[in-house]
């Protein structure tokens, strides 16, 4: 979903009390009157019935910013806008009003429209559905009912990335002084829910070192692990089991106001005891345990001098062991996945690296004599194993992020990269559409198969292509009539479906006409739906529900092709499983 900045929402509408006319931007404002202009006009309305909804925000974006601008509207009390003087092009249009979410004509939650506006042309009469968002409210107490502040209840949703499944967290809050909670802004569909108790701030003090006091206890009771473990309060999924798997999903509908209260009672937890390897003589180590859930630290441990360490308090899960040493010549870190279930976990061994650094440069192929600028350009470092949730966790040390700037030179460079295998790929290149990642070297041939990063400078030499393969049509229904709003996606062969750049995604305008642009060269199946579920389309069981009516094409560098495609019709009678 895109977010909407405070600041500018406010803007928007204090320069709307001002003017009832559309707000264009400056890149628009500055484009040549000589060239005849498109009106756009319509009428935002809550669904179900026709209530106008004022004070929605139009925004009307440009897909190509060097020829279109961005452009602003707000809804007056009938409901009704008006934009005027917009540059010819292709625009993605969103629409949005707090408490509320955009749906398509089939009450499924859309992330805004695509309209291709022609030189003179005035569209009117277009009509915009809003549907009330829903809340999640309720309460967090202990076994005797007194309230737990500070307790974080996340919501949750099961996605897919890479064609492995994945827990996406969309909305979260935590409990004020009276236990109570409110999450807003949920969108229909099928969620899951939990709580998280306030973080064991005694586990927390000792994973930092400052209660060397703890230190006997904690060899004891490593010395004596049949010992039963203490109790203490852990995360509780929805309708009030500690084991994911055990979790009970909830279905909101539009407008809900849905009630999930959660009673915590202290049960016995499980530890997990290891030891950090190879540690620099004088370096000292720590050890923090990661959710894969909730993205956020829930557990640390002491590391003693001879490198063992324990974590209490732990709930079955998905988690990433993160270990950092400090006092160190250079940073050194080790990382371990880790799926704890109903035991505890013993004789762990990590051994940190150091963190090596990627060098390289990038070489920009274009089309003609045109003068690329590839400081445009960011790059976006993955784990090739489908680990992003993992490498995640390395975001908090210095100096190492995810994504590289490329140097006006072509050059770029992450540093304290720890020790993994890894891909790369363009990020968000949007304002560079036609363009794709040609090639990857790293010693070899590493645009499909990714390299490793084991200390020490790894160089990479890029080359990205302007050349890229488009493909373009018309998506129609079974009577062969245009579907505007459908979803268009190329889905990569087999080979290449745990890499998300191959993918590409359009959404076909109000002549049911779609682009796809910068394809890598290879085979691809289209299809188009009137309606999908998010990122579904990552998903190999979800495919395979659909084959026989996608379309093959296969495509070379730079090649051109335009195709028809029968849309898939939506599921119109379970509207409202899609979000």
């Amino acid at each position: 979903m895109k977010v909407f900045s405070t600041a500018l929402l406010w803007l928007v509408v204090a320069a709307a009390a001002l003017s009832a006319q559309s707000l264009p931007s400056s890149s628009s404002v500055a484009q040549s009157s000589a060239t005849a202009r498109a009106t756009l006009s319509g009428l935002v309305t809550k669904d179900p019935g026709s209530e106008p909804v004022k004070k929605a925000i139009i925004e009307l974006i440009a897909e190509s910013q060097s020829e279109g601008g961005n452009y602003t509207a707000l809804t007056g009390p009938d409901g009704g806008f008006r934009i005027e003087n917009i540059a010819p092009g292709r625009y993605h249009m969103f629409v949005e009003r707090s408490g509320f979410q955009e749906i398509d004509k089939h009450r499924h939650r859309t992330e805004g429209r695509v309209l291709t506006l022609v030189a003179g042309q005035e569209m009117k009469d277009l009509v915009i559905h809003l549907q009330a968002s829903a809340v999640l409210v309720g309460r967090v107490t202990d076994e005797d009912g007194d309230p737990m502040p500070e307790s974080q209840v996340a919501v949750l949703r099961q996605t897919f990335v890479a064609g492995r499944s994945h827990w996406e967290q969309v909305g979260a809050e935590r409990t004020n002084d009276l236990g109570e909670y409110r999450i807003a802004g949920l969108a229909a569909g099928s969620y899951f829910v939990a709580v998280t108790p306030p973080p064991d701030f005694r586990s927390l003090i000792e994973a930092s070192g400052l209660s060397s006091a703890s230190a006997p206890a904690a060899r004891a009771r490593a010395a004596a692990p049949d010992k039963p473990a203490p109790a203490a309060y852990q995360t509780t999924y929805y309708p009030g089991t500690r084991d994911r798997a055990q979790a009970a999903a909830i279905q909101l509908h539009a407008g809900d106001e849905f009630p999930v209260n959660f009673s915590l009672t202290p049960s016995p937890t499980l530890t997990i005891r290891g030891s950090i390897v190879n540690l620099p003589l004088g370096a000292s180590a720590a050890i923090m345990l990661q959710s894969n859930d909730f993205s956020m630290v829930l557990n640390g441990g002491e590391v003693h001098k001879d490198g063992t360490f324990e974590i209490r308090d732990v709930s079955p899960g998905a988690y990433t062991l993160l270990a950092t040493v400090e006092n160190a010549a250079t940073p050194m870190t080790a990382r371990q996945a880790l799926q704890v279930t109903s035991a505890n976990v013993e004789g762990l061994r990590l051994a940190p690296q150091t963190g090596g650094s990627i060098r390289g440069r990038l070489r920009m192929e274009s089309n003609g004599n045109a003068r690329v600028d590839p400081t445009q350009l960011f790059l976006q470092l993955r784990s090739a194993d489908g680990d992003d949730d993992s490498l995640a966790s390395f975001r908090f040390e210095d100096g190492f992020s995810t994504l590289a700037h490329v140097n006006a030179d072509g050059s770029f460079e992450w540093k304290n990269v720890p020790a993994g295998h890894y891909s790369i790929q363009l990020s968000d290149a949007s304002a560079m559409p036609d363009w794709f990642l040609k090639s990857v070297t790293a010693g070899r041939d590493a645009v499909d198969s990714g390299f490793s990063v084991s200390g020490g400078t790894t160089s990479v030499d890029l080359v990205a292509s302007a050349n890229g393969a488009v493909t373009e049509g018309i998506a129609t229904n079974q009577k062969d009539e245009p579907v505007a709003d459908a979803v268009v996606v190329a889905v990569p062969e087999v080979r290449f479906r745990s890499h998300p750049e191959r993918y590409r995604k359009a959404v076909t305008d109000q002549s049911g006409h779609f682009i796809l642009r910068g394809l890598s060269p290879g085979d691809y199946t289209l299809f188009a739906w009137e309606s999908v579920d998010g990122d579904a389309y990552y998903n190999p069981e979800f495919l395979k529900g659909y084959e026989g009516q996608g379309k093959a094409l296969s495509l070379s560098e730079g090649e051109r092709k335009s195709l028809q495609l029968k849309a898939i019709p939506a599921a119109e009678d379970q509207p409202e499983e899609q979000h």
